[in-house]
């Protein structure tokens, strides 16, 4: 995983309500500098980025624990929807990863022949979901049913479960669970 550093940065610069300008002034380096790290389009030293930090003043261990708040977003395109499955799954989460949600939705597309294997799943929650074409079959503590578009879903999540498309079609899904798993 990669740490945004630029963002950071900027963000904890804003907090403390200093331009680039500033803050690069109090700690003697160009304002160019302050720019380039900011954009990411200069990876700083650490001995460089402690010095800017102490400008702030936020230590290293901070610096690397602060997690940046979001911007506020409410709609996305299709385009922005991060895809968090694999293989012949795709799951497609409305909205933005991030620590402190509580609920998460996702556009499922499961491909003929697709399935979540042998071994059932189970983790702690809730899940709930629609199905909107194709036949999927799913297996809840040991019962099992076929669904099929319109028919729904909803079960919590500590019961042993598994996914199963059936047939030639593609399953298209929404679905929810709480608290998020992927």
């Amino acid at each position: 995983m990669e740490i945004d550093i630029g963002g950071r940065l900027r963000a904890l610069r804003l907090a403390r309500k200093l331009s680039q300008r500033a803050l690069a002034r109090r700690v003697g380096v160009p304002n160019s500098t302050i720019s380039l790290i900011e954009s990411n389009a200069m990876n700083p030293s650490v001995g460089a980025l402690k010095r800017i930090l102490d400008g702030l003043p936020v230590g290293l261990a901070e610096f690397f624990a602060f997690e940046p708040q979001a911007p506020r977003k409410f709609f996305f395109t299709a385009e922005e929807m991060p895809d968090l499955g694999r293989g012949r799954i795709a799951l497609r989460q409305v909205g933005v990863p991030g620590t402190g949600r509580m609920l998460q939705v996702l556009r499922e597309t499961w491909q003929p022949g697709a399935d979540t294997g042998k071994v059932p799943l189970s983790h702690k929650g809730e899940e709930a979901g629609v199905i909107l074409s194709g036949r999927l079959e799913i297996t809840v503590d040991g019962e099992r049913k076929i669904l099929g578009p319109g028919d729904s879903f909803a079960f919590p999540s500590e019961l042993p479960h598994r996914f199963r498309v059936v047939g030639p079609e593609p399953v298209e899904a929404v679905s929810a669970c709480t608290p998020p798993t992927f």
